[in-house]
């Protein structure tokens, strides 16, 4: 299983609802079935992964999270995991929209384009830069709304969304002191995980969470678990 499917399965409570949108093999989806007793199940647009999925007694169907959200009733689930997908389908907006309409709660990870090595290849090379996370070629790469940190943080400001809880790691899971900020994590940070709900008073709730976020030390995980200030 993936870092960033690790920690988010430390994010969700046990007995949840859970619905995980681009579920891949359902390594996610057996992992809180065994580990936190979730009634969990997962959409996925791979026919090839759905069937795996199936073929191992999970609740996986074939869904796309651009067309298929919008099916579900509203409090279907207390979380929708979107892994590593926001910046691969057509409507990012709208699909957020839709999981904090179907879920109580929403959580997304994805590959930060801030990194520090993907500014460096685009201004010193003056190409579309290749890392472990960024690991297509440009003309058959899947990601076609890559974003960084602080993009994702002004995204949720715009729509009203309150930020519960976030924290950036590398690939590997290690943390560093330069994750004390958002604008260090937007530039070292590998990879991003936000906790997410709707506010209740607006998005004046969120642009507060926003810069109270901005000033103080980042909360982050390691690959154990165990949450600390930087």
């Amino acid at each position: 299983m993936r870092l960033d499917q690790r920690l988010i399965a430390q994010m969700i409570q046990p007995g949840s609802r859970v619905l995980d949108i681009g579920s891949g093999d359902g390594s996610l989806i057996e992992h809180l079935f065994r580990t936190r007793d979730c009634d969990a199940r997962g959409i996925e647009i791979d026919m090839a992964e759905v069937t795996r999925s199936v073929a191992h007694g999970l609740p996986v169907m074939q869904g796309d999270a651009d067309a298929d959200l919008a099916h579900y009733p509203d409090g279907a689930f207390d979380y929708v995991v979107l892994s590593r997908t926001l910046q691969a389908v057509e409507r990012p907006r709208e699909v957020l929209r839709q999981m904090l309409r179907i879920g109580t709660r929403a959580v997304v990870s994805f590959p930060n384009f801030g990194h520090w090595r993907l500014r460096a290849q685009l201004l010193l090379l003056g190409r579309m830069p290749m890392t472990e996370s960024w690991a297509a070629d440009w003309f058959e790469t899947p990601n076609i709304h890559p974003c960084t940190i602080r993009d994702f943080f002004a995204l949720c400001a715009r729509d009203g969304y309150t930020v519960q809880r976030w924290f950036a790691v590398d690939d590997k899971g290690d943390r560093a002191p330069w994750k004390g900020s958002v604008q260090l994590a937007n530039l070292f940070g590998e990879q991003a995980l936000f906790l997410l709900h709707r506010a209740a008073t607006g998005s004046s709730t969120a642009r507060a969470s926003w810069r109270r976020t901005s000033k103080r030390p980042l909360a982050s995980r390691t690959s154990s678990g165990r949450e600390h200030e930087s």
